[in-house]
C-alpha cells in the first residue's frame, strides 16, 4: 500500500509542482488564522460595543477613587478611531460643601491607543471635553472640594498618566470660597465660553501635592473673564498647570473700552488661595471701570492707562479680595470729576481761572498722573500731578476702600495765567499766595468719594 500511495504522490507531483502544493497549504493556514481572528474580533467587538453595561461598575470605581458621588449618563465605544465616549459626566460635592457639582461635562471623547489596549493597558492619546463646567470651592480649613483627603496613592490601580492632547470646548469656570460658617461665599473668579488646546497633560502631576512636574500647558481663549470687580472680554493666554498652581502667561484682553496685557498666577497650596498679577493697560474708560461700584458710579470720566502689580490672599469672607496689596502708576486723560463741580470752595477758585473747558466746567482736567500703593484697604499716592485747563495741581493723600470711602488729600493748586493787580490783591485775601503774577492756593480734600469736601488749607505745601 505504501508503495502504491508513494507512486500516486509522485504521479501528482509530476502534474502539480511541489511549490504550488506548498503555497496552497500556506494559504489554507493563513485563511484559517484570519478566520479565527475574525471570529475572535467579532466576539470581542460584540462584548465591547455594549460598553454602557459597564457603566455601574465605572461609576462605582470613580466614587471609590475620588470619594465623590459620580454621574454618567451613557458610555459608548467607537472603533474608527478607537475611542470611548462619556455623556453627562459629573462629580458632586460632599460635606461640608453645598449641594452641587464639582465638575460637569456634557460629553467626553477619549481616543485610545489600540496597541496599548491589546496589551491590556489603557492609554488616552487625546481627550475632548465638550461643555465642561468647573466649580472649585475652598473650605476655610484648607481643602478644596475637588480633593479627597482620604485617598491613598498606593491603592490607586488606575491612572490616566500623560494625555497627549486635551481639547476644551465651551467651558465655564466659577471659583468661590466657603465662609467660616460653611455657607457659600461669593464667586471671586469666573470665565465663560472657554476654548483651549493643551499638550502633554499629566493629571497625576496636577493631583499629587508633592509633584514638581508640569501638569500641562497650551493656548486658551475666553469670551469673558471676571476677577472680583475686574471684568474683561476676548481673552487669550498661555495656560500652565502645576500641582495646585495655575499660571496665565501673555494674557491679552479687551477691558472697559481699552486693552490690557498681564500675567496672573494662582497658588492653591496654602490654607488660603493666593494670587499675584502684573498688568499694563491703555485706552480704558474709567467711567466703565467705576460702573460696578455703587459709590464710584458716575464719579469720574476719562481715558486711563498705566501699570499695576497686585498680590494677596483670597479670604473666606463676603469680600474675598479685601486682602489685596500692590502698587503701580496710572495716568488719566481728558476727563471730569463731576462731584467736585458742586463744591462751593472750588467754585471760588475757578473765578480766577478763565481758560479752556474749566471756564464752563471746573471739574474738567487735561491730565492726571499719580502713583498708587494699595495696602490694608487704603490707596495712598505720594505724587499726584493734575494738569487742568489753566490749573496745575500737586497733591498727595489717601482714600479708604474699606466701605467708608474717606478722602484725605492735600496739595497746592496754581492758576497758570497771570492775574492783574486787583485780582491778585483779592486773591491774597482769599488765602492765595502770588509769585510772578501767578496765584497758588493750598487746599485739602476731605469727606468721602460720594461727597468730597474741597477746602482751603492753612499753609503752603
Amino acid at each position: 500500500m505504501l508503495r502504491q500511495d508513494s507512486g500516486r504522490t509522485r504521479a501528482i507531483s509530476r502534474i502539480i509542482p511541489t511549490n504550488v502544493l506548498t503555497m496552497g497549504r500556506k494559504t489554507v493556514t493563513v485563511l484559517a488564522i484570519l478566520a479565527a481572528a475574525l471570529i475572535v474580533l467579532a466576539l470581542t467587538a460584540r462584548a465591547l460595543l455594549n460598553l454602557d453595561r459597564y457603566r455601574p461598575r465605572v461609576i462605582s470605581y470613580l466614587e471609590q477613587t475620588t470619594g465623590k458621588p459620580a454621574d454618567i449618563g451613557r458610555l459608548s465605544l467607537h472603533l474608527f478611531p478607537l475611542a470611548i465616549s462619556v455623556e453627562n459626566f459629573g462629580l458632586r460635592n460632599t460635606a461640608p460643601f453645598p449641594a452641587g457639582y464639582i465638575v460637569k461635562v456634557a460629553r467626553i471623547d477619549a481616543q485610545l491607543d489600540p496597541r496599548a489596549l491589546w496589551h491590556r493597558h489603557i492609554v488616552v492619546t487625546s481627550l475632548v471635553l465638550d461643555g465642561p463646567v468647573l466649580n472649585p470651592t475652598s473650605d476655610p480649613d484648607g481643602p478644596w472640594n475637588f480633593e479627597n483627603p482620604g485617598a491613598k496613592p498606593a491603592t490607586q490601580s488606575f491612572t490616566l498618566g500623560e494625555i497627549g492632547q486635551v481639547i476644551i470646548r465651551r467651558g465655564q469656570l466659577m471659583a468661590s470660597n466657603l465662609l467660616p460658617s460653611d455657607s457659600p461665599g461669593p464667586v471671586f473668579l469666573e470665565a465663560h465660553e472657554v476654548y483651549g488646546e493643551l499638550d502633554h497633560v499629566n493629571v497625576d502631576a496636577m493631583i499629587a501635592a508633592s509633584s514638581n512636574s508640569m501638569g500641562g500647558q497650551g493656548h486658551v481663549r475666553a469670551e469673558r473673564f471676571s476677577f472680583g470687580a475686574i471684568d474683561a472680554k476676548n481673552l487669550s493666554f498661555t495656560l500652565q498647570l502645576w500641582a495646585r498652581q495655575v499660571f496665565l502667561a501673555n494674557l491679552k484682553a479687551y477691558a472697559c473700552g481699552g486693552h490690557a496685557s498681564c500675567s496672573l498666577f494662582f497658588d492653591l497650596t496654602g490654607k488660603r488661595p493666593a494670587f499675584r498679577t502684573s498688568a499694563k493697560f491703555s485706552g480704558v474708560d474709567i467711567a466703565a471701570v467705576l460702573q460696578p461700584f455703587d459709590n464710584g458710579r458716575g464719579k469720574m470720566t476719562g481715558q486711563m492707562e498705566g501699570d499695576l502689580t497686585l498680590a494677596g490672599q483670597i479670604l473666606h469672607t463676603h469680600r474675598p479680595l479685601a486682602g489685596i496689596h500692590g502698587q503701580g502708576h496710572v495716568t488719566l486723560h481728558n476727563g471730569r470729576v463731576p462731584s467736585l463741580a458742586l463744591n462751593e470752595n472750588l467754585m471760588r477758585l475757578v473765578k480766577f481761572n478763565n481758560q479752556g473747558p474749566a471756564k464752563d466746567n471746573p471739574a474738567s482736567f487735561n491730565r492726571i498722573s499719580t502713583d498708587l500703593e494699595l495696602s490694608n484697604l487704603r490707596i495712598s499716592s505720594k505724587t499726584i500731578d493734575i494738569d487742568g485747563y489753566g490749573v496745575d495741581v500737586d497733591a498727595t493723600g489717601t482714600v479708604n476702600v474699606d466701605g467708608s470711602d474717606e478722602l484725605d488729600y492735600q496739595g497746592v493748586a496754581r492758576i497758570t495765567t497771570k492775574q492783574g493787580f486787583f485780582t491778585s490783591t483779592f486773591a491774597r485775601f482769599a488765602g492765595a499766595t502770588v509769585k510772578d503774577g501767578l496765584l497758588s492756593f493750598p487746599f485739602k480734600v476731605g469727606g468721602t468719594i460720594d461727597s468730597p469736601v474741597f477746602a482751603k488749607a492753612s499753609g503752603h505745601r
